[in-house]
């Protein structure tokens, strides 16, 4: 039985696919997109995020760290390059300022946790998402869960960017019922600068999911001053055409800071600036832009 590394199951999820769902967040992620929500699941590992609010300042973690962690009146500053034993600092913590991401679990005790909504996956034509993170980089693990809901009549999803080796990206999708795909550039200098990678990959992928006419819910994330170029949103919306019948949905997600706060958790600079916000101006120019080419859109309020 696989073994997989997950940080949260999200449940009465209604934004990851159709109906209330149970989102399976996964770790590790092979993109470095300057604006993810969800910094603790870029690399693998169980990791620690300290939470500056829930500190006392009782100064229990100092002494027990012997070095790595110092108190000043915000709260605890953190060398997360010292050897610190994070576990007994979580342990030793009366507040429980530091919190472990990270547990592991067989796809038998996966299925055992989601099976327990299973009525509320009936009633709402819900399901579960794998997302993360990259939730195909433990394809194998997904892979036995997604067969085992399967068998007991689950709609599954896959929450991913597709930069995946195209055969075992392909094995994976199958064993689902729906893929979230996101592309956030056509143009490979602007993904490299966002993502840290080439996105070649990316959109072959998503032309070999469209072949196979298995259903894609594409999402388009904006975020000013990195993916809002007019001209690579256009491509973006024709590329999304080009996927043809396969493509069921569009969405358009605006940029949010809502996970700014976990960078400061983890102690790592965080690239967007302060108050950078979809404009309405971009928006309504994704609306044209997107009846011009004949691509029906969601845009997330």
């Amino acid at each position: 039985m696989e073994t997989g590394l997950i940080s949260t199951l999200q449940r009465y999820s209604t934004k990851d696919g159709p109906g209330i769902r149970t989102t399976v967040f996964l770790v590790g992620c092979n993109l470095r997109c300057a604006w993810c929500a969800n910094p603790e699941l870029m690399l693998p590992g169980e990791k620690y995020l300290y939470y500056q609010q829930r500190c006392i300042k009782c100064g229990a973690c100092v002494k027990a760290a012997g070095g790595g962690v110092t108190l000043t009146q915000e709260g605890c500053v953190i060398d997360r390059s010292a050897p610190l034993d994070f576990a007994k600092l979580a342990h030793i913590c009366p507040q429980s300022a530091y919190e472990k991401k990270g547990i592991r679990m067989t796809s038998g005790e996966l299925t055992e946790k989601l099976l327990r909504d299973r009525e509320f996956y009936a009633v709402s034509g819900g399901g579960v998402t794998f997302s993360g993170g990259e939730a195909a980089l433990q394809a194998p693990f997904v892979r036995e869960t997604a067969m085992a809901l399967k068998e007991e009549g689950i709609h599954t999803a896959l929450d991913t960017a597709g930069l995946i080796p195209s055969d075992r990206f392909m094995d994976l999708a199958g064993e689902t019922d729906l893929v979230l795909y996101d592309i956030k550039a056509i143009d490979p200098g602007i993904h490299q600068r966002c993502t840290g990678t080439d996105n070649a990959l990316i959109l072959e992928n998503a032309r070999l999911l469209a072949k196979a006419d298995k259903p894609m819910w594409v999402r388009l994330v904006l975020v000013p001053g990195w993916n809002d170029d007019r001209e690579d949103i256009r491509a973006r919306l024709r590329f999304v055409k080009s996927l043809g019948s396969a493509v069921r949905r569009v969405d358009v997600l605006k940029y949010h800071s809502l996970g700014a706060g976990k960078y400061r958790q983890m102690g790592i600079p965080y690239a967007i600036r302060p108050g950078t916000a979809c404009s309405g101006e971009l928006i309504r120019f994704v609306e044209e832009t997107a009846r011009e080419e004949g691509v029906d859109i969601k845009v997330e309020n």
